[in-house]
């Protein structure tokens, strides 16, 4: 089911390609964009995850550099039956996390490092345990996949304006290629919608399941979806064809951001946990405010070069 449909949407992608070829150039401009398509949809596969990762400046951690955050992600990953992916801090103090990959042996997790200064040890745990639970799905070759080949679609469009005066390259003429660049890349948004909402309320069951605290990732979404409003991501919101990775929306919530967001209602969302909480019998109490450790400062937890003192977090 999972390989249909990311073949579906390879397929789907390919096509807008060469409809965009087709407008812009005629039948050569669709071969070329036919041939564009085919390299990315390669390049999508084998080396998106890695191109994600170094676009947000993602630096891998160790057992030794990150103790306390390798430790609880090990435990986590042993709870979902899944080999351990390799682990990133990415440094911005918008609390959010992706995962990213091509299949579970290929799989990493990427935490920003907002997320460790605002949230307890619980919700860091829950954030986690959605992420492997989308490893686990093999939800991430989609996620990545649409990511790469949206912001292709994207580009390619906005390309087609440089040949807006030139008929023989271009039979739109400037106001068509205006509006082809507006309306493929939001083509390419709906795609991601489609895929996007339904596997969100999956990876929370499967994550509280994981994780064993229903409660604690709804906090935790509660949360980042409050901090997600007011901290802005700034290699998001230059990137927003990657918005749909993260557990929240991580755009600052201007009207076109809402108008396609690729991520359902975090109330929804977090109603839904509640209920499964109540089915599992949790009695656990919300989680406790504060950072990820008992006793740590929490201005202690984020990076800070040399000044940044060794600690649970290593």
């Amino acid at each position: 089911m999972h390989y249909a449909r990311t073949a579906l949407l390879l397929a789907g992608m390919t096509a807008l390609f060469m409809v965009i070829g087709l407008m812009l150039g005629g039948k050569g401009g669709m071969m070329i964009a036919l041939l564009v398509a085919i390299g990315t949809n390669l390049f999508a596969y084998w080396r998106s995850g890695d191109m994600v990762l170094s676009m947000y400046g993602a630096r891998e951690v160790s057992p030794t550099s990150e103790p306390g955050l390798y430790k609880l992600t090990a435990e986590l990953v042993r709870n979902a039956g899944l080999p351990m992916p390799r682990l990133y801090l990415i440094d911005d103090p918008q609390p959010n996390a992706f995962a990213t990959g091509r299949d579970p042996a290929n799989a990493a997790v990427a935490i920003n490092t907002g997320l460790l200064h605002s949230l307890s040890r619980e919700e860091v745990a829950g954030v986690i345990a959605h992420e492997l639970a989308h490893i686990k799905h093999r939800d991430t070759l989609l996620m990545t996949v649409t990511a790469t080949l949206a912001g292709a679609i994207s580009m390619v469009a906005n390309f087609g304006m440089f040949f807006s005066g030139n008929r023989e390259r271009n039979s739109l003429g400037p106001i068509g290629s205006i509006l082809l660049a507006v309306l493929a890349p939001l083509a390419a948004m709906v795609v991601q919608m489609a895929i996007s909402r339904s596997r969100e309320y999956e990876a929370d069951r499967l994550g509280a399941e994981i994780s064993g605290n229903p409660l604690a990732l709804a906090s935790a979404l509660a949360r980042i979806q409050n901090a997600a409003h007011a901290i802005p991501n700034e290699q998001a919101e230059a990137h927003p064809a990657t918005a749909h990775m993260f557990i929240i929306n991580p755009l600052s919530g201007r009207p076109m951001d809402n108008l396609f967001s690729t991520h359902p209602d975090t109330q929804s969302r977090i109603a839904a946990l509640e209920d499964l909480a109540r089915r599992m019998g949790a009695s656990r109490q919300p989680p406790r405010q504060g950072g990820f450790v008992e006793g740590v400062n929490l201005d202690d937890l984020g990076p800070r070069g040399p000044q940044r003192p060794k600690g649970p977090w290593g």
